[in-house]
């Protein structure tokens, strides 16, 4: 039941902040007699919109796959193009999205950005050659949404050593007229985690993103719930582990998603998650905060040596990190970031 006194517009702002406004659709639905009218207006409002624009980022998406598929190339569609693709039509205005997130082999990548090249893209920004992890940002003037073209899955390759070849985690999937893979959802509950807590560097900055907790949520009430025990056995670390049960956690404690007990109690990961909630109440907290990345900085130059990374860190597991590391971490700390707490 709703609770009985609400600032609904704190809700709604934090709703805003969030990127999770078209998803409390659920709860109007269930308890509109209940809430204020102007309330109930303004996230079916939103959600409306939001389905709009999400369709036109379909017919984009299936656009730019038969552009794809007539080179040969057959893509993995990644987070929200994933859920765009298998979403039923009525429920494609939950989830707010920037882009769409295309991925193709390494050594197919020159002909896909020719390919969308072809059918009027423009390159916005793309990493050097020797970027540790390629990806390019295209888009055109028409389109709600830009493409980010990538040739792996987010984050760190040395996360995903378990997991073996990405086709393995996926399924051949049509999208209208193109064809597509589609991860299955323990690969795609694993490149939200680590695009949330690595790519993004959430899991240093002690950031929430409860949009892609909501999905994570929703992945696990689909027609094949989520091995929660498989996931976290396929954790390539101790630091990939924490960072998954950080999630768990935080899973069960906001959205009261049935984590077993074991998954949800070990210290490092619950210190964590106080971190992420204390922060997100009180921001000046921020900054001290930022100590807490130490108690895993041994267990990431670890894995990352065992990933043959060994020259990134010379002194040392559990040395002091380096001063611009401090420096870029304290400027994302204050840094505006969309869906972020």
């Amino acid at each position: 039941m709703p609770p009985v006194e609400v600032e609904w517009t704190s809700v709604i702002g934090l709703a805003n902040q969030t990127l999770t406004t078209p998803a409390l659709i659920d709860f109007v639905d269930k308890f509109a007699s209940m809430l204020p009218e102007d309330v109930c207006a303004y996230i079916r409002h939103i959600h409306r919109r939001n389905g709009l624009r999400n369709d036109r980022l379909v017919v984009q998406l299936e656009e730019a796959v038969v552009a794809l598929n007539g080179h040969g190339i057959t893509p993995v569609l990644l987070k929200g193009a994933s859920t765009l693709a298998t979403a039923p039509e009525a429920r494609r205005g939950v989830r707010i999205m920037s882009d769409l997130d295309i991925m193709v082999m390494p050594d197919d990548a020159r002909t896909a950005v020719a390919a969308l090249s072809g059918i009027g893209y423009d390159i916005h920004e793309q990493t050097p050659p020797e970027s540790r992890r390629w990806h390019v940002d295209l888009n055109r003037p028409q389109d709600v949404g830009s493409i980010d073209l990538q040739e792996a899955a987010p984050g760190p390759a040395y996360l995903y050593q378990n997991f073996g070849h990405v086709l393995n985690h996926c399924v051949p999937a049509p999208l209208g007229r193109a064809s597509v893979y589609i991860p299955k959802p323990i690969f795609q509950a694993v490149t939200l985690i680590v695009h949330d807590q690595f790519q993004d560097y959430g899991y240093w900055l002690g950031d929430l993103d409860l949009r892609h907790l909501v999905e994570l949520r929703d992945l696990n009430a689909s027609a094949e719930p989520l091995d929660w025990e498989k996931l976290t056995s396929l954790a390539s670390s101790d630091l990939m582990r924490n960072a998954v049960e950080t999630q768990l956690i935080a899973l069960a404690e906001l959205l009261g998603v049935d984590i077993p007990h074991a998954l949800r109690s070990r210290l490092i990961p619950r210190l964590q998650f106080m971190r992420q909630v204390m922060q997100a109440r009180f921001p000046a907290t921020r900054v001290p905060f930022l100590a807490m990345m130490v108690l895993d900085l041994g267990n990431h130059r670890k894995a990352a040596r065992g990933a043959g990374q060994a020259a990134v860190h010379p002194r040392g597991l559990w040395s002091l990190p380096r001063v611009d590391t401090v420096q870029f971490l304290l400027k994302a700390a204050f840094a505006e970031r969309a869906g972020k707490v």
